[in-house]
């Protein structure tokens, strides 16, 4: 039988360890030099093994300050509701979606002109290159960045609608600033995907190594057409999503929700 390399020993040990709580969220890993004793093995080889952790995402490694286990404080988002005018909401959906979790939110927010390329074009039926209202926020969660959120809207919708172009917020959200001007969402497709974050992406979210970005897209519909293309930009490791569809009556009250 192959024996496996040190290395993947000392990093297959560390995990168990993490697994089953040995080492908590939030808490320090013994030194390189102390792991090198336990293990027998050269700080090179611990060094690798400690790497393989952190290219997982179960561990992050600070200059000076050695290794530390990842926090995972996960925050789920119901995709069924968010942004439904059914549903009571104080403003904007995430906020009030945040805050019900007992959680606080913030977010940095700025609006720009931008033209439309390719994939927007597309999704909103109009010209690539044609100019879209950019409403963009950088959204936290207890101060930590969570996610960022990309909407594009057609520029005819800001003739229509102008406080999409202002550069402030809409505190009352803007699904339902566009649903009180007489331009309702009846409908929206939602893509998902997930891959590994730009640089960019890694800087705004804060994203150690081996941590995936969750992509969530959504082109929201009046009935007569495309009206926004929002583009959601989720910590992978921070961020789990549910859809509600259907009559779920049976469902157990200890399941998810």
């Amino acid at each position: 039988m192959h024996k496996q390399p040190k290395y993947r020993q000392v990093a297959d040990a560390l995990r168990r360890e993490i697994d089953n709580g040995t080492y908590l969220p939030g808490s320090r890993l013994p030194s390189e030099s102390e792991l090198s004793a336990r293990f027998e093995a050269s700080r090179n080889t611990v060094r690798s093994g400690l790497n393989q952790l952190v290219s997982e995402g179960l561990i992050s490694s600070s200059q000076g300050l050695g290794y530390e286990v990842r926090k995972h404080e996960v925050f789920e988002l119901n995709a069924s509701r968010f942004e439904n005018l059914n549903f009571p909401q104080n403003g904007d959906a995430y906020s009030t979606d945040v805050s019900a979790a007992g959680r606080r939110p913030s977010q940095t927010f700025r609006v720009e002109m931008k033209p439309a390329g390719k994939d927007i074009a597309e999704r909103l039926t109009i010209d690539e290159g044609s100019t879209t209202v950019l409403r963009f926020c950088h959204r936290f969660v207890d101060d930590v960045p969570w996610s960022t959120q990309a909407t594009y809207y057609p520029g005819w919708l800001a003739e229509e609608a102008a406080r999409l172009a202002e550069p402030g917020d809409i505190d009352e959200g803007t699904t339902r600033y566009l649903a009180d001007r007489g331009i309702k969402q009846v409908g929206y497709f939602d893509e998902i995907s997930t891959r590994m974050p730009t640089p960019d992406e890694a800087r705004l979210l804060e994203i150690g190594a081996g941590i995936p970005v969750l992509l969530w897209m959504r082109t929201g519909y009046s009935d007569e057409r495309p009206i926004r293309c929002t583009i959601t930009t989720f910590r992978g490791d921070l961020n789990r999503m549910n859809y509600e569809i259907g009559d779920q009556s049976a469902r157990s009250e200890n399941e998810p929700r």
